[in-house]
C-alpha cells in the first residue's frame, strides 16, 4: 500500500497561494504570486528531485491540477525528472465539475472523499502524492488519512493570501521525522501524522 504524501510551501504567515508565478492564482485580487521563485536553489532542486523518485501516482485539487496541466504536457525534455513523472505517472483530480480532462493519465474522482482516497492508497506502488492543493491536504488531514507532511516554509511573509491552517481545522498532532534547511533560508521539514494533539500544563500545583 502507498503512503499518502504532501509536499506543500507556504510562506512565514503560511500563506500557500500561488508560490509558482504571478498569474497562477489570483484569487481575491492576490498579487504576490511568485514568492517562491527566487528561493530555488541547487538544495532546493535536489529536494524536489528525490520527492519526485518516490512518486507511484499523483492525487490533486482542481486548482492546482490545472495550473500542472497548462504546463507541464509542454516539457517534453525527457532529462526532465519531474515533467517526466507528471506526464507519464497516474494522476487523480478531486472534482465534482472537470468532466473531460485533457492531460493524459487523469483520472477524476468525486464522491466520497475518503473511500476513493482509501482506495488509492491501497493500489499504488510508490507514494501517493499531493502536491500544493491546500484546501485538498487540510481534507486530508482532517480525515486522517494523509501519512507525511513535507513543509516547505519560505523566509516571506505577505499578509494576504488564502492559508494553509485556517479557523476550523480539525486539531491534529504531528511527530517530526526530518528536516534541513537550503543555502537560500528555506526550511524543509517532514512531519509524520500523530492523531489528536496531546496538552499539558507548566502551572505548579496549588499546594506547591
Amino acid at each position: 500500500m502507498g503512503k499518502l504524501v504532501s509536499t506543500i510551501f507556504v510562506t512565514l504567515d503560511g500563506v500557500y497561494q500561488a508560490p509558482g508565478g504571478p498569474q497562477e492564482d489570483t484569487r481575491g485580487g492576490f498579487t504576490h504570486g511568485g514568492w517562491s521563485f527566487v528561493y530555488g536553489d541547487e538544495d532546493f532542486g535536489r529536494f524536489v528531485t528525490e520527492v519526485f523518485d518516490r512518486v507511484g501516482a499523483f492525487l490533486l485539487g482542481r486548482r492546482t491540477y490545472d495550473i500542472f496541466a497548462a504546463h507541464w504536457p509542454k516539457v517534453t525534455d525527457p532529462a526532465d525528472l519531474i515533467a517526466a513523472r507528471l506526464n507519464a505517472r497516474p494522476k487523480y483530480v478531486v472534482s465534482s465539475t472537470l468532466q473531460d480532462p485533457q492531460w493524459s493519465g487523469t483520472t477524476v474522482i468525486g464522491g466520497d472523499l475518503a473511500k476513493e482516497v482509501q482506495a488509492l492508497k491501497e493500489r499504488t506502488d510508490g507514494e501517493l502524492q499531493v502536491h500544493g492543493s491546500g484546501a485538498l491536504v487540510r481534507s486530508l488531514i482532517d480525515l486522517r488519512l494523509l501519512d507525511t507532511l513535507h513543509l516547505l516554509t519560505f523566509p516571506v511573509v505577505l499578509g494576504t493570501g488564502h492559508r494553509l491552517f485556517t479557523e476550523g481545522t480539525v486539531p491534529t498532532g504531528f511527530r517530526h521525522t526530518g528536516g534541513r534547511v537550503t543555502g537560500a533560508g528555506v526550511s524543509i521539514q517532514t512531519y509524520d501524522l500523530a492523531g489528536d494533539p496531546e496538552y499539558g500544563s507548566y502551572e505548579l500545583p496549588e499546594d506547591a
